[in-house]
């Protein structure tokens, strides 16, 4: 049987390009209709992907695919899409809080993680401290993809959301730049480094990441403002492409490409660009085809023949990494801007792995670390078990905290050149159980000037609300407002969702 590695290295003929039509078409309709499974169940979509990647890989179906360093190329590219979408898609508003507790979880954090997941490999395995560190290291990283699908169906305050929202975005660039050096110290031949010489380098690397997304991001965007503004699939192209070349820009630089992206993509998503919902549709379809593609092909090149002999050493470092290291650096990280213990104990269970542990454990395989071939499968089964565990749980465990907001409000993209051209936004809110908004007549709002609620949707009826609609549980509507009148208008919902009708009141 033709294998997918030699297809891509000899050629592929009309006859291959038809196979791998009909597969992929295939993969990806099953796929589609595998989000609603996930939506119900509050199960990441990747676990799917993973399952039919298994089910097609050469154990069970007979597609063969074995190569790493294919794998690796792939998994860049597809986390630079996820990156890109992560960006693009997220408010500066909404994380401008959140920044300096998810920065420090992304870097402070992240290296006592590392720390406390490496010594518990040490004593239990037990393996050389490089091979360790690499493995804590490989681990630790948080998923952008998973965070992303996850937590926006969680209605959780602002700082909260924000945070883990930006630490997925933040912590891969650091997690890179260690998982590289120790595979590279572990290789015969490879030059160790002290631990004050890799700081150094990867600060300079993350500083330089930083200041090429920004530059590309901010420049690219005021360019393509004035050249490319009548077609918004155009737009939506050099958008994209834009966050594409920060991170080439970076990687030729030596710096991180990733964080560049993830930098680029955000100062673009918030820079009120014209056709802002093509270029957010355009980057999400494109975020999930790379999502499809990789957790299929991560499950591909996984053997289920092999994975339940790392049953045990999997379970054991995911607990530790679970119960003791996240939140160790959860408590370092975030104490000094004052979480509660509540909401330290949320970030501790939201630490959700996916696909980049997956990826960051085929680098050993491609720097030529000897002995290595059973991480990806470790990390592999490590991944699946967590991930069952912890999605699932992490609406009822922010209920059990108290955490949730009785309110939900998001953005609503429309593709209107009218409301473009005036300024306006649609905000979509959701009155949640526990909202104080049940009750209170429309007039009793208070929006400020500016805002208006446009529509009412009740069960499976929707209509046009006057002041003196009361609006109940379950209820969603959707306010239109002015730019300068969208937060504020927020603001005085969520106000009224905690305080009722007389919050602010003065």
């Amino acid at each position: 049987m033709t294998t997918l590695a030699s297809i891509t290295s000899s050629g592929m003929t009309l006859d291959d390009l038809t196979r791998v039509l009909l597969v992929g078409s295939i993969v990806l309709l099953v796929a589609v209709a595998a989000v609603r499974l996930s939506t119900r169940s509050g199960m990441p979509s990747l676990l799917i992907y993973l399952g039919i990647g298994l089910l097609l890989g050469n154990a069970v179906l007979g597609i063969q695919f074995d190569s790493a360093s294919i794998t690796r190329v792939l998994g860049y590219a597809a986390l630079v899409l996820i990156l890109a979408e992560g960006g693009l898609t997220t408010s500066w508003d909404k994380i401008r809080g959140a920044v300096a507790p998810a920065g420090l979880l992304a870097t402070v954090g992240v290296v006592v993680s590392v720390l406390v997941v490496a010594v518990a490999v040490h004593a239990f395995l037990p393996l050389s401290w490089t091979i360790s560190l690499l493995i804590g290291a490989i681990v630790t990283s948080t998923d952008a993809a998973a965070v992303f699908a996850v937590l926006r169906n969680v209605p959780l305050p602002r700082r909260l959301a924000g945070t883990l929202e930006a630490e997925s975005g933040f912590n891969d660039a650091p997690v890179v730049i260690l998982v590289v050096s120790f595979a590279v110290q572990g290789a015969p031949g490879g030059e160790s480094h002290t631990w004050y010489d890799l700081a150094w380098h990867a600060r300079l690397e993350l500083a330089g990441g930083a200041v090429v997304g920004l530059v590309v991001g901010w420049v690219g965007g005021q360019v393509l403002r004035r050249v490319v503004t009548a077609s918004s699939a155009l737009f939506s192209i050099g958008i994209l492409s834009l966050t594409v070349l920060a991170y080439a820009l970076g990687a030729l630089t030596h710096v991180s490409g990733f964080l560049g992206t993830y930098v680029a993509a955000l100062v673009l998503g918030n820079m009120h660009l014209p056709h802002r919902a093509s270029f957010r549709s355009f980057a999400n379809a494109m975020g999930w085809i790379a999502q499809i593609g990789l957790f299929v092909m991560l499950g591909l090149l996984a053997d289920p023949r092999r994975l339940d002999e790392q049953i045990v050493p999997a379970v054991v470092i995911g607990l530790v990494l679970l119960l003791v290291a996240r939140p160790v650096s959860v408590w370092i990280s975030t104490s000094w801007f004052r979480f509660s213990w509540r909401e330290q104990a949320f970030l501790s269970w939201a630490g959700l792995r996916g696909a980049v542990p997956i990826v960051l454990a085929t680098v050993p395989l491609t720097t030529g670390t000897p002995n290595t071939e059973w991480i990806f499968d470790l990390v592999f089964v490590l991944v699946a078990v967590f991930t069952i565990v912890q999605a699932p749980t992490l609406g009822w465990v922010a209920r059990r905290l108290r955490l949730t907001e009785g309110v939900a409000a998001v953005d609503v993209d429309l593709e209107s050149v009218p409301l473009a051209e005036i300024g306006a936004d649609v905000l979509q809110v959701s009155v949640g159980e526990s909202s104080r908004l049940h009750g209170v007549a429309l007039f009793e709002l208070r929006l400020p000037r500016g805002s208006h609620v446009a529509l009412v949707v009740r069960g499976d009826t929707s209509f046009v609300p006057d002041q003196h609609t009361t609006l109940k549980h379950g209820d969603q509507f959707l306010v239109v407002a002015t730019a300068q009148a969208r937060d504020p208008a927020e603001r005085r919902i969520r106000a009224v969702s905690q305080g009722g009708r007389l919050a602010d009141w003065t």
